[in-house]
């Protein structure tokens, strides 16, 4: 084993999450899964496969993954969602890995699939993160959307062969769904930050990401699927900014509606 914890947090995955920890079991003898109120087989399936369960409030996707790293029985930290499943070549170059410097990130190429349809282009095609770390320098933002991590200016980052399988989506209703529920959170992280909306975010970003996504990504050669994702995207970034307005218009008033943009994580 892989001297690693593996990090997951949970609502709701009992159609995928076997796959994720079977796979994880070959990795590491440490996998924490941190749950926000699943009210399906998660919990189950996660204890039948010898997982360390935590029950925990939603605090936002960074905090709760924050949770699991201070739970984890070793510093070095894998962090995956319980869609996302390690293949063959990626748990072999695990394997090989010293971890003998904390200073290092590991930077994981990813293939998302749409259904079952692996994608190749476009933005999905091109995706990867830094997901492997050492929890003495790294951590979590705990901002309520899109978290990133936060390390020292001297941490090196590296490659690493081999693919995390992100199974994204089943099917176009739900991409919309999803998309709904993380533009309303990125609407209420800008006006947090004091960002604001405009025209050109309005209406010239969503067409620029089309085009970037299916024209110079080449996200046409995926398909029915790559102009799903493409359209699908374009309505995203419409849908963040035009919450946004809306919650701007609120501000004139005596007790702005932030509040009524509020969600929980149901990955």
């Amino acid at each position: 084993m892989v001297p690693v914890s593996i990090v997951i947090i949970t609502k709701n995955e009992a159609d995928i999450i076997a796959s994720c920890i079977h796979k994880s079991r070959l990795i590491t003898d440490d996998i924490v899964v941190i749950d926000n109120g699943s009210t399906d087989d998660t919990l189950d399936i996660a204890n039948t496969y010898g997982c360390r369960v935590y029950k925990k409030t939603w605090d936002g996707y960074g905090a709760n993954k924050n949770k699991g790293i201070e739970a984890a029985k070793y510093d070095w930290i894998l962090s995956i969602d319980a869609d996302e499943v390690p293949d063959e070549q990626l748990i072999k170059s695990l394997h090989k890995l010293r971890l003998d410097d904390p200073a290092v990130v590991y930077d994981i190429k990813f293939r998302s699939y749409f259904g079952k349809k692996p994608i190749h282009f476009g933005s999905w095609g091109r995706d990867h993160h830094i997901r492997l770390f050492n929890r003495t320098l790294v951590k979590w933002s705990e901002t309520i959307v899109h978290e990133t991590l936060i390390f020292p200016e001297h941490v090196q980052t590296k490659k690493i062969n081999g693919h995390i399988h992100h199974y994204s989506v089943k099917n176009i209703d739900e991409y919309d769904g999803k998309g709904t529920y993380y533009a309303k959170l990125s609407a209420k992280k800008y006006y947090r930050n004091g960002k604001r909306s405009n025209v050109i975010k309005l209406y010239i970003s969503p067409i620029f990401g089309f085009l970037k996504n299916y024209i110079i990504y080449l996200g046409f050669l995926d398909g029915r699927e790559g102009w799903n994702i493409a359209k699908t995207t374009v309505k995203n970034t419409h849908r963040k900014y035009h919450y946004l307005s809306q919650m701007e218009s609120q501000r004139y008033k005596n007790k702005p509606k932030e509040d009524s943009f509020a969600v929980e994580y149901n990955h």
